[in-house]
């Protein structure tokens, strides 16, 4: 389950550049993704120490209050955490929605599930494509 998953921090921010240039520069991260095209300003990734902060722009600081939980398989996670009684909440589309299957929003850079510890606290499952 879960104890073999990674976690990535996410950081809202408002500007990528000014953002990347502060992780990398200022805080010795190294870049290790970056999105392209029309997510060129949306999303990066930054490997500092251990963990990796995903810079996420065009959010609001409340979207970005949950931890994620990085998974090789997010189907199978969603099945064994069902098991378990996990409740995920609905996935819903949005402009960069490839496919839905049941709690699972699939995009081509990825795919996510979203549900709700035992105290209202939002967590994610994220796999990358």
């Amino acid at each position: 389950m879960l104890s073999n998953a990674s976690v990535a921090i996410l950081v809202p921010i408002r500007d990528m550049n000014r953002a990347i240039k502060f992780y990398t520069g200022k805080l010795g991260g190294k870049l290790s993704m970056r999105g392209e095209d029309e997510m060129k300003d949306s999303w990066a990734a930054v490997k500092l120490g251990r963990q990796e902060y995903w810079l996420v722009g065009g959010a609001k600081k409340s979207d970005l209050a949950y931890s994620t939980f990085v998974v090789k398989d997010i189907k199978d996670e969603v099945i064994g955490l069902r098991k378990k009684g996990v409740r995920f909440l609905r996935a819903e589309k949005d402009k960069t929605t490839t496919k839905i299957d049941g709690p699972i929003n699939f995009h081509s850079y990825g795919a996510e599930a979203f549900f709700k510890d035992s105290e209202g606290n939002l967590m994610m499952l994220w796999q990358g494509m």
